[in-house]
């Protein structure tokens, strides 16, 4: 039984007439008469009563109309809803991001993704990079910010970097400057010095803390084990100071100090599966992320 069929056997149930029925459904009479024979043939049973000038439906006929018309209608409706799906006005993105980036890039992407398609739904995961790995290649998310290169090597991953990012530190405006008149600090400056620390599998933490050993010492935590708001309000608070993205520093309301030449950076890449293809709204998504960070963009 085709869709085709069931349409031709409308038309003639609305008509009353093959000649007519053709000419509604754009087809010539002996195709649609031949397509209602076959669906006939299908079913073991006639559908109308043929007699000159007058088509009336048999009881098979009247028992079919509207399952048919149902069917009908449940296709254009399916047809419709992909359609806007592929059109992007309607579906859902599932978007992962470490809580700095949450904090700072990812509102103002989604800001403008949101404005230009208002009927998808956002779904957005905050967590470490590697956990974002592993929930890209569980299905769990069709995007991922992470930051690269990844401790281990994830080749189901396809990648590309977004931007590559000052490292600053942030202290409390009402605290004394961490290097007094200097308006630069050194990774060898943080030694001994009172650092508020995000929790284990964060970023960085680990960023930090591999940069302090390899200037030649452990870094000294005051408080430890927070998101993101919560660092920066151990940092207000007087607590400590602490290591954080620059996009982040400049909307904290805190003290930045950034680093003498060459300083600490840290990349920014957008992942997704190797093996299958994201969907339409993750790769706008994408796009709108790269004009967002072209040199005057937003």
């Amino acid at each position: 039984m085709q869709l085709q069929q069931l349409r031709y056997f409308t038309a003639v149930a609305d008509t009353r007439h093959f000649t007519r029925a053709a000419e509604r459904e754009h087809v010539a009479q002996p195709s649609l008469s031949q397509q209602i024979r076959s669906l006939e043939r299908e079913l073991g049973a006639e559908l109308f009563h043929r007699a000159r000038g007058h088509i009336t439906l048999t009881d098979a006929g009247e028992t079919l109309l509207p399952l048919a018309r149902r069917i009908l209608a449940d296709a254009e409706t399916a047809r419709r809803e992909v359609q806007e799906v592929a059109q992007l006005r309607r579906g859902r993105l599932r978007l992962g991001a470490p809580p700095s980036l949450c904090a700072s890039l990812v509102p103002d992407v989604l800001r403008a993704f949101h404005t230009a398609y208002p009927g998808v739904e956002l779904i957005v995961t905050e967590d470490g990079s590697q956990d974002l790995v592993r929930a890209l290649a569980d299905g769990a998310l069709d995007l991922a910010l992470i930051i690269t290169p990844l401790p281990v090597q994830a080749p189901a991953l396809v990648t590309s970097d977004l931007l590559r990012e000052e490292l600053v530190v942030v202290s409390a405006p009402d605290r004394p400057a961490p290097v007094g008149r200097r308006t630069r600090i050194r990774v060898e400056d943080l030694q001994g010095r009172p650092l508020a620390m995000f929790r284990r599998g964060y970023d960085l933490r680990e960023f930090t803390t591999a940069a302090c050993r390899a200037a030649g010492f452990e870094p000294t935590f005051t408080v430890e084990g927070g998101e993101m708001d919560a660092v920066l309000g151990f940092v207000r608070a007087g607590l400590g100071i602490a290591v954080v993205p620059s996009m982040v520093a400049e909307r904290s309301g805190l003290r930045v100090t950034r680093f003498s030449t060459p300083g600490m950076h840290r990349v920014v890449s957008v992942a997704h599966r190797g093996d299958v293809s994201p969907p339409r709204a993750a790769r706008e998504l994408e796009r709108i992320l790269m004009d967002h960070l072209e040199p005057g963009g937003p």
